[in-house]
């Protein structure tokens, strides 16, 4: 989108869109910086567009020593970190927030309002996903010089007002579903707890590695050519969620064409990722064999169970709060990133269930998550519309009643 807009509409470079500011973290070796009333936001803690809540939160004396603080109304957006190798996370702050260095912020200049500017940017998802550079590290990084050059349309006030509005509408729309949603996730869980607390109530454990092989992917850099090589699609991280995997955005990679049973998925493969957020270590989901012939990154662990496990049983275990809490417990956290390694993941402790209990368990579940997938769905055609609706209304087509009623 953009390019063009309606007469009255100014043409505005990101860059001049407002004052454009970067954060820092705090000394954690100075108690007097943490623990105070001001959130810190991170590249882990923004994920709402209403920003005002953080697990981590500052004193003013921290956020004047190696931090920087915004008021209500600031525009904060993800930079650098594991999550924009698969979405762009920005939002506006609803109170006075500091923020590290894996975000920016974007003072909205005069005339143009934080949640409009917001919304302008983050429908063009899309390109900026593309110009984000994956670092030594394996996390994403962007780079803010080339997003500065992104031009928008800017309307008068009180059509930027009714833009907002119209977004809100179908906003609340997904809200309602959402929290359907969460009482299904909750029964959801406490299935799964209710499940594993009467397994556990056994004791009987054993490492994950003795009813599983757990193997690494494809690295990538220098890939083989000539011709013994085969070029085929492969699961990234991005590729990998929680409970689900999303094949929309696959790469390729070259191999050699003796290598493929090492590096090939089959149904059934449940995959894991090493790094990420502390919460988001070891998501995965079973691959369902979607596509014949798929690979998987050496950033993704392939978990293939043997007959005395069903895959989708062991996925609900390392997904539940012990399995969770696993992975949290072993993983070495870094300045930008968290991670587990293969040995970690084969020592896993995993529980000793027959296989007709296993099914017994799943059973319930199974049911609750066809529900979740249906809300799901209607909560993803619901974000279709909306995100169609105001491309077209930041585009300019003034026609719209959404805008002028």
């Amino acid at each position: 989108m953009g390019g063009e807009w309606p007469e009255g509409w100014q043409r505005v470079k990101l860059s001049d869109a407002g004052q454009w500011l970067s954060g820092g973290t705090p000394s954690t070796a100075n108690d007097a910086y943490w623990g105070g009333e001001i959130p810190w936001i991170s590249a882990a803690s923004l994920k709402d567009f209403h920003i005002g809540h953080s697990d981590r939160r500052v004193t003013p004396l921290g956020a004047r020593n190696g931090s920087r603080l915004v008021e209500a109304g600031a525009v904060l957006f993800v930079v650098r970190g594991m999550s924009l190798k698969s979405e762009f996370r920005i939002g506006v702050s609803g109170r006075q927030v500091a923020f590290g260095q894996d975000c920016k912020a974007i003072i909205p200049a005069e005339g143009i309002d934080p949640q409009f500017l917001a919304h302008a940017i983050q429908v063009r998802t899309p390109q900026i996903l593309a110009m984000v550079e994956e670092t030594s590290h394996g996390t994403g990084r962007l780079d803010t010089e080339r997003l500065q050059e992104l031009e928008i349309g800017v309307p008068s006030e009180e059509v930027q007002r009714r833009i907002i509005a119209a977004h809100g509408v179908v906003e609340r729309r997904i809200a309602a579903l959402e929290r359907v949603r969460a009482k299904l996730k909750a029964v959801e869980g406490a299935l799964t707890v209710e499940a594993f607390g009467s397994i556990d109530s056994h004791g009987l454990k054993v490492p994950l590695e003795s009813i599983a092989t757990v193997t690494a992917g494809v690295t990538l850099g220098s890939e083989p050519v000539g011709e013994d090589v085969i070029e085929l699609p492969y699961l990234r991280v991005a590729n990998v969620l929680d409970g689900r995997i999303d094949t929309t955005n696959l790469k390729k990679v070259r191999i050699l064409r003796s290598q493929y049973e090492r590096y090939a998925l089959r149904s059934g493969d449940l995959l894991l990722t090493e790094g990420g957020d502390m919460d988001k270590l070891g998501r995965g989901a079973v691959w369902d064999g979607r596509i014949e012939q798929c690979l998987h990154q050496n950033h993704v662990f392939k978990v293939r169970c043997g007959d005395e496990m069903l895959p989708d049983f062991l996925a609900l275990y390392t997904s539940s709060k012990a399995g969770r809490a696993y992975f949290q417990s072993v993983g070495k956290q870094t300045t930008n990133l968290a991670s587990i390694n293969s040995t970690q993941v084969k020592s896993m402790p995993v529980p000793v269930a027959s296989l007709a209990q296993q099914e017994k368990v799943l059973g319930p579940i199974r049911s609750v998550r066809s529900r979740i997938a249906v809300t799901d769905r209607r909560i993803a055609k619901l974000r279709i519309v909306q995100r169609g609706m105001l491309e077209s209304l930041l585009s300019g087509n003034v026609g719209s009643t959404l805008v002028y009623a």
